[in-house]
């Protein structure tokens, strides 16, 4: 069962990625918060095992320092407001507020249960999480990051069974999750709080991508080494295509050009990018360390990656298709993300 990040193949195949790892590790922690030229502002890495987040200067691609956090945060994402990075606090129910310019904590939110992954819908109007443990989906009504209670449950829906990875349509309609521990996917009615259809899928279902145009949904299978591309426009999905992408296919960055998308092949140690249109692979990249979420930059040629079983990030050069650097972080690193990003579509 995969649980919480644990990769198929277990502890031989951990030991086997960090044991090929190039010498490409730079930055130890410091004391003082980093400058920032350029204006650049700070990389936020998720360490899920040490419960706090590390802050890394774009500029010296040193970690300066770290913030603490609940257990296990594992996902984050920028709330309405657009001062507010949330982090998902997962077994402590929690929420973190960090100031994604100033690198500084702002508050606790507690009795948010068991936040594994989340998301806004495009209008703002819903924050949904995955419940990852506990086997539901709920849906918030979003109130302020000031206000005394910043989100007010509306609905705990039924998700049996580990639900996983979230995404929702650009029109704030449909939130669809992956079911990882029962190969199911499932999609959920955001005005009538119900589940419209649950299918079944291939092995392991983790990271979600829909296209821009909201027909075609991308899901990782970290259990076998393909993506599954299924039509979600009609009534009833429909797999069109199984994408082999590489072993453990799991999470999903787009370019930022609305047609293509990078996947994460955890087991592998590759990235991937698909071409949304033909469904088909254009390029694999390096990604030592059992590659799980990414980031890129806003420079269109850095992708950065987090290198689960490594305790680093990876910086990509795609245009030469090597390993930049990489920076040390915590342990079980997951998820990272940066102000000074690319489009997300």
């Amino acid at each position: 069962m995969l649980r919480r990040g644990v990769v198929l193949g277990g502890a031989a195949a951990a030991a086997a990625a960090v044991g090929t790892l190039p010498a490409y590790s730079q930055g130890q922690a410091q004391s003082q918060p980093p400058s920032q030229p350029q204006n650049l502002r700070p990389i936020f890495v998720l360490n899920s095992q040490d419960a706090d987040v590390s802050v890394i200067d774009p500029v010296s691609f040193k970690q300066t320092r770290r913030l603490p956090t609940g257990k296990e945060p594992h996902h984050l994402y920028l709330a309405p407001d657009e001062k507010t990075l949330i982090v998902a606090n997962a077994t402590s129910n929690s929420l973190s507020f960090i100031d994604p310019v100033t690198a500084t904590l702002r508050r606790t939110v507690p009795d948010i249960l068991d936040p594994y992954h989340l998301r806004f819908s495009p209008d703002m109007q819903w924050f949904v999480t995955a419940a990852n443990r506990l086997n539901h989906v709920d849906l918030y009504r979003w109130q302020g990051a000031d206000a005394a209670e910043p989100f007010k449950l509306i609905t705990r829906i039924d998700a049996p069974k580990t639900p996983s990875h979230l995404s929702i349509d650009s029109k704030s309609s449909v939130a669809y999750a992956s079911l990882q521990d029962s190969d199911e996917l499932m999609a959920i009615d955001l005005a009538t709080h119900k589940p419209r259809w649950k299918i079944a899928v291939g092995r392991m279902p983790a990271d979600l991508y829909l296209t821009a145009d909201d027909r075609t949904l991308l899901v990782g299978m970290t259990g076998d080494r393909v993506v599954e591309a299924y039509d979600v426009s009609g009534a009833v999905p429909k797999l069109i295509k199984r994408i082999d992408t590489g072993r453990g296919a799991h999470a999903f960055r787009a370019r930022g050009d609305k047609r293509h998308v990078f996947v994460s092949n955890r087991v592998a140690n590759t990235i991937s990018l698909v071409d949304t249109n033909t469904l088909s692979v254009l390029e694999h990249y390096p990604a030592p360390g059992g590659p799980d979420c990414m980031e890129m930059l806003a420079d269109g040629r850095t992708l950065l990656v987090t290198s689960r079983w490594a305790k680093k990030l990876t910086f990509i050069d795609l245009p030469s298709k090597t390993v930049a650097r990489q920076v040390d972080v915590g342990r079980s690193p997951h998820g990272v993300w940066t102000l000074d990003h690319a489009p997300r579509l």
